[in-house]
């Protein structure tokens, strides 16, 4: 289907399967993983298996599919001295993400994802929250990522793990000045007790959240969550939200420039958590680092119309 046709879907009250981990599946087929850059150069080095992964994921059922841009950050690669790079991989990424379509005879839209990630700390986990852009310097760099995307000729933009009142909103913010429709996918951690955004302890998560849905995209994803603390992030995105809502949960950890896969989940579990995400009022359901084809292709038997 179109994005119209998705959209329509959608308020219809229609459930929608999306894809899953892009990284993490290019990781499993063999895809080149960056100590730096982490899955994006794999666009050049092993485009092959990039289109692979999406051609799996329209096969499982998946009715979007997201192009392997989550690690091109304007961020990161402003610290790293590469932000002219940016357009450019996400140009071959969307390229390789509209030849799966093409190559599965299926009309699928295909998302532009668009992150706030920023220089990865020496653990390989938490983020380097001592690298900080002035506000309007990010938003430059955020401004021309997005027009970036504009360019490449996404359907729309996703802004991936959303969590933080400054960058994310920044970045969802110049998403929205563009043409294109924009979904947000926040990611939530629970550090000490507390649900923050995801690495970032002095983020509480409900503010995210409010600043967040306040800018009122097309939907709104919980993404890059532990499982079992989705139902509760979903409650707290409702009271802030009543558009169409989405869950697409990780399963595993992130050492760079690897994914850990020791806390996966089956296909099956992750279907059943899916019982409960649904009855909370989700019309989106995916996955997200850690999750595969397999994955997809259970919750779309599931729930597939």
């Amino acid at each position: 289907m179109s994005y119209g046709q998705l959209c329509a879907a959608l308020a219809a009250g229609r459930l929608v399967i999306v894809d899953g981990g892009t990284g993490t599946d290019i990781q499993t087929r063999g895809g080149g993983m960056n100590d730096d850059i982490w899955c994006a150069e794999a666009n050049f080095t092993h485009p092959e298996v990039v289109q692979a992964v999406h051609e799996g994921y329209i096969a499982a059922g998946a009715e979007l599919i997201v192009s392997n841009t989550y690690p091109t950050s304007p961020l990161l690669f402003d610290h790293l001295g590469r932000f002219d790079d940016v357009a450019r991989y996400d140009a071959r990424a969307a390229e390789l993400a509209r030849a799966a379509v093409a190559a599965s005879g299926r009309q699928v839209p295909v998302a532009g994802s668009f992150s706030v990630m920023r220089p990865v700390a020496d653990d390989g986990h938490q983020t380097r929250l001592d690298v900080v852009w002035p506000e309007a310097e990010a938003r430059r760099l955020m401004a021309a990522k997005a027009a970036g995307q504009v360019a490449a000729g996404v359907d729309f933009i996703l802004m991936e793990m959303m969590r933080e009142t400054t960058y994310s909103v920044w970045g969802t913010e110049a998403a929205m000045a563009t043409d294109l429709p924009v979904w947000v996918g926040i990611a939530a951690e629970r550090l000490d007790g507390r649900l923050c955004g995801y690495s970032r302890p002095n983020e509480p998560l409900e503010p995210v959240i409010e600043a967040l849905a306040a800018l009122r995209p097309e939907a709104i994803v919980v993404m890059h969550t532990a499982p079992n603390d989705v139902t509760e992030v979903l409650e707290l995105v409702k009271r802030h939200w009543d558009g169409p809502l989405g869950a697409a949960p990780e399963a595993g950890y992130f050492r760079m420039p690897d994914w850990v896969f020791d806390a996966a989940i089956t296909p099956e579990v992750l279907v059943e958590f899916s019982e409960r995400w649904v009855e909370a009022g989700v019309t989106i359901l995916g996955g997200c680092c850690g999750t595969g084809p397999a994955h997809i292709a259970a919750l779309h038997s599931r729930w597939a119309a």
